[in-house]
């Protein structure tokens, strides 16, 4: 299985060149390798039993199980086998590829709390993010979100109970018409967001949970 994650990283690479014929063929050999049969069964044996970092993703209609790929610069690029590609920073979605709508790049203020994780936000603050969008390519869209600390909850995820502090984010983006309330369920140590619901700017909403985190997410 050690072929596998230099395989990725092809595919990976490919992918954000847009090489999508040959992305096609590496997909199906990775579905079969890594992912397994369908559907997926999200059980802790199963889980464990991959050597990879894991992480769920629900969507409208849709269950899927990204792995993760590759980290530049701290951001996680994690892949489903289903020609979608995910980044995350600390959590956050800040890129998406070949969704109905993108996410293709996002640029966080300097105070933005993602910069550095969650587990530092003592209270509650408000920052501008500028995104880029497509189809219909838009850029520099900004985003006002106001971020606030919750209180602390319990987390079952694969018959593991963590302990969580809640936050929740109001994002608006007036030129688009866009509003949404977005929560985290964050390790208030080590910064690992287990669980996240993150409505796109252009209108998806994701639900993330953790499975087998990365462990760099630690800071």
């Amino acid at each position: 299985m050690r072929w596998i994650a230099p395989l990725l990283a092809l595919l990976l690479a490919l992918l954000l060149a847009g090489c999508t014929s040959i992305y096609a063929d590496t997909a199906q050999t990775l579905k079969q390798a890594v992912l397994g049969s369908r559907p997926l069964q999200f059980t802790a044996a199963g889980v464990y039993r991959r050597p990879y970092f894991q992480m769920r993703v629900d969507r409208p209609g849709n269950s899927d199980l990204l792995i993760l790929g590759h980290v530049e610069h701290g951001d996680e690029l994690w892949y489903d086998g289903d020609n979608h590609l995910f980044e995350l920073r600390h959590g956050l979605v800040v890129k998406t590829a070949n969704l109905a709508d993108n996410l293709d790049a996002t640029r966080l203020a300097p105070d933005d709390p993602f910069r550095d994780g969650l587990q530092h936000l003592t209270g509650p603050v408000t920052v501008t993010r500028h995104v880029d969008l497509s189809p219909g390519y838009r850029y520099g869209v900004p985003l006002t979100v106001r971020l606030a600390p919750g209180g602390m909850a319990t987390l079952d995820i694969l018959g593991t109970a963590h302990r969580v502090r809640v936050i929740d984010a109001h994002v608006e983006a007036p030129s688009l018409h866009f509003a949404a309330d977005n929560r985290y369920w964050i390790d208030p140590a080590t910064g690992i967001v287990w669980k996240s619901r993150q409505t796109l700017p252009g209108g998806q909403t994701l639900t993330l949970t953790a499975l087998r985190p990365y462990p760099g997410a630690k800071k």
